[in-house]
């Protein structure tokens, strides 16, 4: 059963586990199971997602009843009036805040990294603050230890893979990122926490009701696999949804 966040008689959000698609697609033809059809059959009634997360990321998931209320939302979400909180853990140390003001390419292919060339770079702003940071006795590659660190993510706009691609361009992947991250890093976490996701998370979305006008804010704490990582780097203590999540 999805875990159900909020509903209404225009909307529903859930809590969509890593490793869950959205929906069908052509690079996923063996996959039997998406978010879309779990929940259509979980209430007996059609959604439409109104954005996108990657398969690997867990946390909330927005969907509308209907296909204007779709649309309405949607606009919120490309005009960049919708705000997102996220949650990582990344390699290293970054500034204990910051902001990554970097433009992407178009990424048409999902799993790959290779951009559209002929379409220009989009404007893509990230801000980011450091939670908690940890060095490990642990060698990897070439260093007797390794760093890492959890970060509260708001992405200010929506490009494909931003997150993802923002924090390999500071030098500080997310750790599970098959396409963007160190395969090094990725499997210590396999070998010493059980963890083969990608350890991003979206901790909540705020935005105006389509049809009230109201302000609208779901939230989510992480994920239990994410939370059993968490624990285990020692930050059981950090305070990961109330207070940081809508601040600046």
């Amino acid at each position: 059963m999805l875990e159900i966040l909020y509903r209404d008689d225009w909307l529903i959000a859930i809590h969509k586990p890593a490793g869950l698609l959205v929906h069908r697609s052509e690079l996923d033809r063996r996959e039997t199971r998406f978010a879309v059809q779990l929940l259509r059959d979980q209430i007996g009634r059609r959604v439409q997602p109104v954005h996108r997360l990657d398969r690997g990321t867990s946390g909330v998931l927005l969907f509308a009843f209907e296909g204007d209320i779709a649309a309405a939302l949607g606009h919120q979400f490309e005009s960049q009036a919708v705000d997102k909180r996220y949650l990582a853990i990344v390699r290293g140390w970054p500034a204990e805040a910051g902001r990554i003001d970097h433009p992407l390419r178009v990424v048409r292919d999902p799993y790959e990294r290779a951009a559209d060339d002929e379409v220009p770079a989009q404007a893509a702003l990230t801000r980011f603050r450091r939670l908690a940071s940890v060095e490990l006795p642990i060698a990897v590659d070439r260093y007797p230890a390794s760093r890492y660190a959890l970060l509260a993510l708001a992405p200010e706009s929506g490009r494909r893979h931003q997150l993802r691609r923002h924090l390999k361009h500071i030098s500080h992947p997310i750790i599970g990122d098959a396409t963007y991250g160190k395969g090094a890093h990725n499997r210590m976490f396999g070998e010493h926490f059980g963890s083969e996701r990608l350890l991003l998370a979206n901790l909540g979305l705020r935005f105006t009701h389509p049809v009230s006008g109201e302000v609208v804010s779901v939230t989510a704490p992480p994920a239990e696999d994410f939370r059993r990582v968490v624990a285990a780097l020692g930050w059981s203590d950090v305070n990961c949804v109330p207070d940081f999540i809508w601040g600046d």
